[in-house]
């Protein structure tokens, strides 16, 4: 139940969202339902404590899959809880190692080290899923949060799950450790403080006027073709009051066109007409074409209209959702599976090459994350390391309903900025839309499943203020951690073996 309730979550019409006070109590409660496991008994409840809470946490995508997938009611909770399955995994390698070597004074630190090394797995291993890490609980302790400038959100995880495991260790009165590790964390706030507040340093480069538009289009009717010239006219006409703000730069969200601009000409022409006529550049979600019959390939893109004509190439989103927008192993699971996304073509999305940035008018360099790549903090990062001097973050939240998915997103997006000391617009479709400054705090915010436009004089944070040390040498806390373990856990007791062997002494 912490662990859900750690995580923000929709009540009403409000947000309940209290992270920076039970994100630390996840880690003691499983420390002491292990205290006195063997290995395979603390794996098992680790498994079981981590499914269900995650159950809870990934409620979501029963709206997901029943709502705007349309599957059967059982199919809905069944994806809930195998999606579950996947951090269960991962908590049982905890339970394992952590029954085994939970004595003396290192544990606390070795065992904060070991949460870090299994949630930076989730980034990647078998395409990753790293939601609902223990760091974004801290995502409104604004003392940590510094540290995700140099160590990435697993900074605020390592923190969290040490605060939980000395408090695991006081409960059954190790007070010697939990003193050692409460000293540690307070000297870390301190120092999140002093590292968040060189995000303040004077801005380098002129404010762009930025808008977000939110055009709350229904998720159920948006890909229908009856709906595509309503779709069109809410967006424009949001874009027009945007101009009217002072906009400089409109933000559309994640597909927020119901066609492509690669295949409709007169789609293309009616974009450019806009762009010449509010005097802003247009950064539109859509869908990208390539190829004919058989060879034809679609992704799910973002396109840029300057003023006086097309910008850059089109950003292809390289990152995908699996079962979402693309079926693993579709050969073999694709008879009885079909991507959820369907609305964008009768085919599998594509991946793009990789994250960039790109030059939009005169010198100003921006990235364009789409949706669930703002998940991902080492690919987030290389569209800075790139030189964008902001984020802009396009996506499409509708398929959350009005749950907490929308608002954990956003706090998932925060740590983004955070991490890089950049800015993010972020544009989603029913909410939440906003902006986030350089440290990771929210700026202003739209409510859920209404229309609205978002007007902010974003900083352009060229490199080195807009880059920090994760920026430019990524992971290298969380690499720590692993070495940290493989230590602790495994080269030491063979260290230690050999030195009690006859001669081991000398």
């Amino acid at each position: 139940m912490t662990t859900f309730l750690a995580f923000p979550h929709a009540v009403g019409s409000g947000v309940v969202d209290l992270g920076w006070l039970l994100g630390w109590l996840p880690a003691a409660f499983l420390a002491l339902a292990l205290r006195g496991a063997t290995a395979r008994r603390a794996a098992c409840v680790a498994f079981l404590a981590a499914w269900l809470a995650h159950f809870g946490v990934f409620h979501w995508i029963y709206v997901v899959t029943v709502r705007y997938g349309h599957a059967p009611v059982a199919v809905g909770v069944l994806a809930s809880a195998a999606l579950a399955l996947y951090p269960a995994f991962f908590f049982a390698g905890f339970g394992a190692v952590w029954a085994r070597r939970n004595a003396g004074p290192m544990p606390l630190f070795a065992g904060a080290a070991l949460w870090v090394v299994l949630d930076h797995a989730r980034s990647f291993v078998a395409t990753g899923f790293p939601w609902a890490l223990l760091g974004y609980t801290q995502h409104q302790n604004t003392a940590l949060l510094g540290w995700a400038s140099v160590t990435g959100v697993y900074g605020l995880t390592f923190f969290a799950a040490l605060g939980g495991l000395a408090l695991a260790a006081a409960w059954r009165g190790e007070r010697r450790r939990a003193a050692w590790a409460l000293a540690v964390l307070v000297a870390a706030h301190g120092v999140g403080w002093i590292l968040g507040a060189a995000g303040d340093d004077p801005e380098v480069g002129a404010s762009v006027r930025v808008a977000v538009a939110q055009g709350n289009i229904d998720q159920g009717s948006k890909w229908s073709p009856q709906a595509a010239e309503q779709t069109l006219a809410v967006y424009e006409a949001l874009s027009r009051r945007a101009a009217d703000q002072g906009a400089e730069l409109i933000v559309w969200p994640e597909t927020a066109v119901p066609g492509s601009p690669d295949v409709s000409e007169g789609l293309r022409q009616r974009l450019e007409s806009l762009a010449a006529e509010t005097g802003a550049s247009l950064v539109v979600g859509a869908v990208g074409w390539e190829g004919w019959g058989d060879d034809a390939r679609v992704f799910d893109s973002a396109f840029v209209w300057t003023p006086t004509g097309e910008g850059p190439p089109r950003y292809d989103k390289s990152h995908l959702v699996p079962f979402g927008e693309y079926v693993p192993l579709r050969a073999v699971l694709g008879r009885w599976l079909g991507a959820v996304a369907r609305g964008i073509a009768p085919l599998d999305v594509a991946a793009g090459a990789a994250p960039r940035s790109r030059t939009l008018v005169g010198p100003m360099t921006v990235g364009t994350p789409i949706c669930y790549e703002l998940l991902f903090p080492d690919l987030v990062r290389r569209f800075v390391d790139d030189g964008a001097e902001f984020l802009l973050g396009l996506t499409n939240d509708a398929w959350y309903g009005r749950t907490g998915a929308p608002h954990q997103f956003m706090a998932i997006t925060a740590l983004r900025s955070a991490e890089n000391r950049v800015w993010t617009a972020r544009a989603a479709n029913t909410g939440v839309s906003g902006f986030i400054d350089a440290r990771g705090r929210v700026r202003a915010a739209s409510r859920i499943f209404e229309r609205a436009v978002l007007v902010a004089d974003v900083p352009r944070r060229p490199r080195p203020v807009g880059g920090s040390f994760y920026t430019r040498h990524g992971n290298l806390f969380a690499i720590g951690c692993w070495i940290a373990v493989a230590w602790h856990f495994g080269a030491a007791r063979f260290v230690r073996r050999g030195l009690r062997r006859p001669g081991g002494n000398r």
